[in-house]
C-alpha cells in the first residue's frame, strides 16, 4: 500500500484538503494529514477546525510515496514559508516520487522548487510562478507533478491522484460510488 501525506497549514482550503483525504481513503490509500504547525488542530480558511494525524516534526520523507498540498489562503503561503517543507518536497522529487498541489499551492508553493513545469492553478495566482507554463485545464499532469485548478476540481484532482497511486479501475470504482459518473 502506498504511503501518502497531505500537508496542512492554518488557512488551508477545507474542501480541497478533506475531499482529497476522503477520496484516497475510499480508494484504500494510506493517507495521513500532516500539520506544519506545532499543533495537530488545523483551522481552515473558512474557520472549520479539523485534526491532523501528525506534525511535520514527526514526518519522515523516506516513508512517503506521494505528497499533497492543498490551496487556500493564507494556507498556501504558510506552506511555502516552511523551509523544512520545501526541503522535503525537493528531496521527494529528487527521489522521483510524485507531488500533487491544488488551487493556490501550485503557484505559491511549487514555485519554491525552482523548476520549470506545466501547471494549472487558481486564476490570478499565475504571477507567483513566472517559470511555469500555466494551463487552464482543471487538472494537469506533468511528469511527477499533478496540479488542480481549485475547489470545484478537488474531487477530479483526487480521482486523478488515486488513479496514479492505484489503478484506473479503482479510481473509476470510487468515482462511481461518489456519483461522479
Amino acid at each position: 500500500m502506498k504511503n501518502v501525506f497531505i500537508f496542512l497549514a492554518n488557512g488551508c482550503e477545507e474542501v480541497e484538503s478533506l475531499t482529497i483525504v476522503d477520496v484516497l481513503r475510499r480508494g484504500n490509500v494510506n493517507i495521513k494529514m500532516v500539520s506544519i504547525t506545532n499543533e495537530l488542530e488545523i483551522i481552515g480558511s473558512h474557520g472549520i477546525k479539523f485534526m491532523a494525524d501528525l506534525k511535520l516534526s514527526e514526518f519522515d520523507v523516506k516513508n512517503a510515496d506521494y505528497l499533497l498540498l492543498p490551496g487556500g489562503m493564507p494556507g498556501a503561503e504558510n506552506l511555502a514559508d516552511s523551509k523544512l517543507l520545501i526541503n522535503i518536497l525537493k528531496e521527494h522529487l529528487s527521489a522521483n516520487k510524485g507531488i500533487g498541489a491544488i488551487c493556490a499551492a501550485p503557484a505559491i508553493v511549487l514555485s519554491k522548487l525552482n523548476r520549470e513545469m506545466n501547471i494549472t492553478c487558481y486564476p490570478g495566482f499565475e504571477k507567483f510562478f513566472p517559470k511555469a507554463n500555466i494551463l487552464t485545464d482543471g487538472v494537469v499532469v506533468d511528469g511527477l507533478i499533478t496540479t488542480g485548478k481549485g475547489p470545484a476540481y478537488a474531487m477530479i484532482f483526487a480521482r486523478k491522484v488515486l488513479e496514479q497511486l492505484t489503478t484506473l479501475e479503482n479510481a473509476n470504482s470510487v468515482a462511481s460510488g461518489l456519483l461522479m459518473e
